[in-house]
């Protein structure tokens, strides 16, 4: 699996596998299952000195820097929400041209928590993809897993499914490979627009967290296909 992960990410320098925009909860869980699959991560934040505190929390294989800095991974996970992620892509610009970008975000009306943002026949990873560059393929994934059962590996004592779209068979390829090393489950759906109805499920998901009906969930839930 490592040699398989490695020529799809290039290992041109020490550090080039996967690059996390972002500092918080998510990218700690995406940054924790990449390091168990062996590979190393570059943190990458608008602040720094919380970029450069997640990274010397995580240990061994982990740099950080700041969103001023060119991506070195092949992978890109932007684990920032949908308004900023959009704003990320747009400044980066040819810089992303070649890479799999990975969109993790919920685009969720926090203000009401009642809706989401994007139109109906939508999806933010829909609106993202408008915004890369040629040769640049974004992939829909991890929006249906919270971060503390990313750190965990785990929800409920099973492993995570982790459901994948997008539209290039080797980019899914690759964010299948990240997920199947991290010890979890890669489910491809489909094409990107498949994204729309992930991103829908999710947020009922997210709306059960805080229902106090379901006292139990506490943002440690995971969904997961049985058989």
């Amino acid at each position: 699996m490592n040699t398989l992960l490695a020529r799809i990410f290039g290992k041109k320098t020490p550090m080039t596998n996967l690059t996390i925009i972002g500092n918080g909860n998510m990218a700690r869980g995406i940054a924790t299952r990449a390091l168990t699959a062996g590979l190393t991560v570059e943190i990458l934040g608008q602040d720094e000195t919380k970029a450069k505190e997640l990274a010397d929390a995580l240990g061994s294989g982990v740099i950080a820097g700041t969103t001023v800095d060119t991506p070195k991974g092949g992978i890109v996970v932007l684990a920032v929400p949908f308004e900023a992620a959009k704003s990320v892509v747009s400044a980066y610009g040819d810089a992303l041209a070649g890479k799999t970008i990975v969109d993790i975000t919920n685009p969720v009306n926090f203000e009401t928590f009642d809706s989401l943002v994007v139109e109906p026949g939508n999806s933010a990873a829909e609106e993202i993809a408008q915004l890369v560059p040629a040769g640049a393929n974004v992939v829909k994934a991890f929006n249906t897993t919270f971060a503390g059962t990313l750190v965990a590996g785990e929800s409920g004592g099973q492993p995570l499914d982790v459901f994948i779209a997008g539209d290039s068979a080797e980019a899914n390829a690759a964010v299948s490979s990240l997920v199947s090393a991290g010890g979890m489950r890669p489910l491809v759906v489909g094409p990107l627009k498949r994204s729309r109805e992930l991103e829908g499920f999710q947020f009922v998901l997210m709306t059960m967290q805080a229902n106090p009906e379901f006292a139990d969930f506490n943002w440690d839930t995971g969904l997961q296909v049985t058989k």
